[in-house]
């Protein structure tokens, strides 16, 4: 019975560790493909951006 138990949890540590190793690629791989620019110019003053708003 332990040794089942055992297969059964290692086999769901791979699969959970997979999952995540495949997410966290995607999701770098999302961020170097985007463009580096925001839209916003360098000399914009700090005054003119919308405030962030907390909810």
């Amino acid at each position: 019975m332990f040794a089942v138990l055992l297969v059964i949890s290692a086999a769901a540590t791979f699969v959970v560790s997979a999952v995540l190793d495949t997410l966290v690629v995607r999701l770098r791989q999302r961020r170097r493909r985007r463009p580096v620019s925001t839209g916003r110019t360098a000399t914009a003053p700090r005054e003119s951006r919308r405030p962030l708003l907390h909810h």
